[in-house]
């Protein structure tokens, strides 16, 4: 943005501000020079590929330009109050990193690259009138900026009651290397990055109110982030889809039993996983009594781990990492000819997996 177009926006802005409670359309311009100035750190940054943005947010729509050999991944979440979240329980600048981080996860677990968002807001005049969303686009923007994410547009409107969301995000991948659920095949070994039920345990924790919970400030903490701030694995998913390792993936957003087989469907296969290697989080664990959860129940069906499930071809074992970053993959089982019959493995014990997590409609 050129200084004479900023300052006259940042003079608009002034101005209506003395003048008038503040409109959306000042508050969409404040949003645009926040993305106009994470653009130019974008572009500037060393080792990133400059943006193909060629106009974002104050027109009708943003355009960009697509390069020649690649697909571009599209995904949309809606996320409601009092449904997806609670304002009572929940910061809005970790809503804005968690209203970023459901779609970055999704584009993930496509073996995609995230590069543009969309974002829009709704809210009622109570909550327009509070700092919420400046808060909220602080979160959204720090997540951003580290997966080179540019906001190029959205909405902001008045609701009668409750806080709605709708997050869009647009990703690319190599032509034709888009990883879907559809591709597993029976003999593939199944992965799964991170550690599980960490969510769970820590949206009980929430709604049991957390000054009550019979265990310490700092673990109390750690397993409420993991549902309030969720860390989407795009480093995992693109590398997956890059590297062709994967040949089918899902994001862990509804729980693993759910997620596995909704997978299992479209690939028309089956699974044996044993609850043995199931990588449940220590904490929940360590926890179980005095959050009175069952860990591996937590685990399958929970929910909101936002984990990468992954099935690979076993010749391509060896070129799989272990871990990337901080983050491993664990081996949970294998895809068979089954088709929709999922059996979990517990010791000597050989049990269906029926999916049980989050139905928005059960």
């Amino acid at each position: 943005m050129r200084d004479e177009e900023r300052e006259v926006f940042e003079n608009r802005a002034r101005r209506s501000s003395k003048n008038s409670p503040r409109s959306e359309f000042d508050f969409i311009n404040s949003i645009r020079q926040k993305a106009l100035r994470h653009r130019e750190s974008f572009n500037s940054s060393p080792g990133t590929r400059r943006s193909s943005l060629l106009h974002g947010i104050g027109d009708d729509a943003a355009v960009f330009e697509q390069r020649g050999g690649f697909d571009t991944v599209m995904t949309a979440d809606l996320l409601v109050e009092d449904v997806d979240f609670r304002l009572s329980t929940t910061p809005p600048r970790l809503l804005g990193h968690k209203a970023l981080a459901v779609s970055l996860s999704d584009i993930a677990a496509m073996g995609a690259r995230p590069r543009f968002a969309l974002l829009s807001v709704g809210v009622p005049r109570s909550v327009w009138r509070s700092g919420f969303l400046d808060e909220f686009y602080e979160g959204f923007f720090a997540l951003a900026h580290r997966y080179h994410v540019e906001l190029i547009g959205g909405d902001v409107s008045r609701t009668p009651e409750r806080v709605l969301i709708d997050s869009i995000v647009i990703g690319d991948v190599s032509h034709g290397s888009a990883v879907t659920r559809a591709g597993a095949r029976p003999g593939d070994h199944i992965f799964v990055t991170g550690n599980l039920g960490g969510a769970h345990a820590g949206l009980s924790l929430l709604e049991n109110e957390i000054r009550r919970a019979p265990v310490g400030r700092r673990i109390i903490e750690r397993l409420v982030s993991r549902h309030r701030r969720p860390e989407p694995r795009v480093s995992w998913g693109a590398m997956l889809g890059e590297e062709g390792l994967a040949t089918a993936m899902i994001d862990l957003s509804d729980g693993l039993s759910s997620d596995l087989a909704h997978l299992c469907h479209e690939s028309k296969v089956g699974a044996r996983i044993d609850a043995a290697r199931i990588p449940v989080d220590p904490l929940v664990e360590h926890l179980a009594d005095k959050l009175r959860l069952n860990p591996l129940e937590a685990a399958l069906n929970g929910g909101e781990d936002f984990e990468l499930l992954f099935t690979i071809h076993p010749r391509d074992l060896q070129r799989l990492p272990k871990r990337i970053g901080t983050v491993p993959a664990t081996y949970i089982g294998d895809i068979t000819d089954e088709r929709d019959l999922i059996l979990l493995r517990q010791g000597r014990r050989l049990r269906q997996l029926n999916p049980r997590g989050f139905m928005h409609f059960s």
